[in-house]
């Protein structure tokens, strides 16, 4: 369980200062697919650095199993990203000087995991794997990337708009193939996304505006990626 109290968070100097998030308490399950939506400025894609320690919160906690990340050391922040978070971008940030294999393998040896080729094969990519980011499509960084962060063996994995740069074919394999990896391996997912239709396919979906969570619901029927609209 992830539980999030009072998040806030601001940007800018002093006499300068914006508050991008106001007040933010949420609680997220284990196991859970979450779907956060929100224009651009909402706030959505700090509360995902945030919850996830990539920044640091200026007021409030943010709780994984009641130990509060917002009080760790750097050193103690440091393993928590390692051992308990995957972070998957929109721009998939794979080494360009790294072929398939070396790239996901990068995360696998954060952990010690020897058995990283398999999430390589689960991403259909495996005929690939001496191949260099330059030499694939969109789909197949944005594959490979899920498979680096997978390959940490996260118990939560966040993804930034991880459809964003990619056309309706492939944003729908790379759905497709995400969830069912949540599925298989059990972790939980929070995802930020300007999609609304992608809203269809979580567990739990929040709406934020100008900071705040102004919407939360549950879905009690979620839909795969080829049942949503695009």
């Amino acid at each position: 369980m992830i539980q999030i109290r009072n998040l806030h968070k601001f940007y800018g100097t002093e006499g300068n200062r914006t508050e991008v998030l106001k007040g933010i308490s949420l609680d997220i399950k284990d196991g859970d697919f979450m779907v956060i939506l929100g224009a651009s400025g909402s706030g959505k894609s700090t509360l995902l650095n945030v919850i996830s320690g990539l920044e640091p919160a200026d007021a409030g906690t943010v709780s994984y199993n009641s130990k509060n990340i917002c009080q760790m050391s750097d050193k103690e922040m440091t393993l928590f990203r390692r051992n308990v978070i995957g972070y998957v971008f929109q721009q998939y940030f794979l080494l360009p000087n790294l072929n398939v294999d070396k790239n996901v393998k990068m995360g696998a040896d954060l952990v010690k995991n020897s058995n990283y080729r398999k999430l390589i094969e689960a991403v259909g990519l495996a005929d690939k794997s001496s191949k260099y980011p330059h030499q694939l499509s969109g789909g197949e960084q944005q594959r490979i990337s899920v498979a680096r962060a997978l390959a940490k063996r996260p118990k939560v994995l966040y993804l930034d708009e991880p459809t964003g740069a990619l056309d309706e074919a492939t944003g729908r394999l790379v759905l497709d193939l995400i969830c069912r990896l949540q599925k298989e391996l059990g972790f939980t997912m929070v995802m930020v996304t300007h999609n609304q239709n992608i809203a269809e396919m979580a567990d739990t979906v929040i709406s934020m505006n100008s900071g705040k969570i102004v919407k939360q619901y549950q879905n009690g029927a979620p839909k795969s990626a080829y049942q949503i609209a695009w």
